[in-house]
């Protein structure tokens, strides 16, 4: 009943943080399905529903033309990856434990743990999908290279980061109206099917039509991923400087909301939830 605190020093304290995120990331992996193959197989098999939908959507409205001159089907993937990595780190940030809930009653645990698992369990899934997704087509159907993997891989990274950014903000303010927040990040979330961009290249819109867009971080890292991805497309219209300064500010300002919610948020705001 009655312990003495050990102090630990700041690397102890890193580290026991470390283990911590790995521990709730593996739980948070493993929570939409018992069995994590299953999961991650389902997850999968939304990927590739969700390509074919949209090829198949080409190939009706005839915007096949459109497309930036190679593998067609690696146009259509490198916006349907991006687009679900950003929705699925935005959902997966936004429904984490939040300051109410039971698990930050356990003294160890903290939001900042929960929004990291969160984060990084939904960064896992996506990467793991979208690996097994190109092996089977660079393996089983057309052979694929990249012109500069660092660059996709660096899009792909910021398109999760813009999405965990803006799902900070919507856990922050969770607790105040957590009503209002499912239905602006459902709204969020269906918008982008649209307003991502991944049907468009910025080069082949025009002005009065890009305004529309550009104002979004995904849309700018969809197309300047394709820039990375064909060596025959070179985004003129769009930038990377532009997501990465909005996923720092949204960023910030999402901690800062956070922090705000943690002090002045009851438990009992939580009750019957």
């Amino acid at each position: 009943m009655f312990q003495r605190e050990v102090r630990k020093n700041p690397m102890l304290a890193a580290l026991g943080m470390l283990e911590l995120i790995f521990h709730a990331t593996v739980r948070n992996v493993r929570k939409n399905h018992s069995n994590a193959v299953i999961g991650l197989a389902l997850n999968i098999l939304q990927t590739v529903i969700l390509v074919a939908i949209f090829y198949l959507l080409f190939q009706i409205l005839g915007m096949r033309s459109s497309a930036i001159r190679g593998d067609y089907l690696l146009y259509v993937m490198s916006g349907i990856f991006m687009f679900m990595t950003h929705i699925k780190a935005l959902g997966a940030v936004a429904g984490c434990d939040g300051p109410t809930s039971a698990m930050m009653k356990h003294a160890p645990m903290n939001t900042f743990i929960a929004i990291s698992a969160a984060a990084l369990s939904s960064l896992y899934t996506q990467v793991l999908s979208a690996s097994v997704v190109l092996y089977v087509y660079h393996a089983a159907f057309v052979p694929i290279t990249f012109h500069d993997p660092v660059g996709v891989i660096a899009m792909l990274l910021l398109s999760w980061g813009s999405g965990v950014a803006i799902g900070t903000i919507l856990l922050a303010v969770k607790p105040w109206a957590p009503d209002a927040v499912g239905i602006i990040a459902q709204l969020y979330q269906r918008a982008n099917m649209i307003a991502s961009g991944k049907m468009f290249v910025a080069n082949a819109m025009p002005t009065s039509m890009l305004a529309m867009f550009d104002w979004n971080p995904l849309f700018h890292t969809i197309d300047q991923g394709r820039g990375f991805i064909f060596l025959n497309y070179s985004p003129h219209y769009s930038s990377y400087t532009y997501p990465l300064k909005v996923t720092l500010v949204l960023f910030l300002i999402g901690l800062m909301a956070e922090f705000f919610t943690r002090k002045h948020a009851s438990i009992s705001w939580g009750a019957g939830r």
